[in-house]
């Protein structure tokens, strides 16, 4: 992976200070916020270590984030929806609704 694509924001600023532990671990505690629930490590040759924040996507949905195609009619469909672009439906699609998955 190259630095530029590594790299969304090369602007950093110091937010914590993490000791290690006699396991040589750190904490992040408070320096987590959303949905991260894993962390990417990379470290360059002097030591320097960028955590990249992931989240878990479920395996059923995983197929959208490898489909470009779908992936950007879904963002193209969810900006319309911001903006209110909306049509009315031909036909009423709650018949097809049940209670079990």
């Amino acid at each position: 992976m190259t630095k530029q694509e590594l790299l969304r924001d090369a602007h950093f600023e110091e937010v914590a200070e993490a000791k290690v532990d006699a396991k040589h671990r750190i904490t992040l505690g408070r320096v987590i916020e959303g949905s991260v629930t894993s962390y990417r490590v990379y470290q360059n040759g002097v030591g320097q270590i960028v955590l990249d924040p992931m989240v878990t996507v479920p395996a059923h949905e995983a197929w959208l984030f490898r489909n470009p195609r779908a992936a950007q009619m879904v963002r193209e469909g969810l900006a319309d929806a911001r903006r209110k672009r909306l049509v009315k439906a031909k036909e009423d699609y709650t018949k097809y609704l049940s209670d079990t998955p």
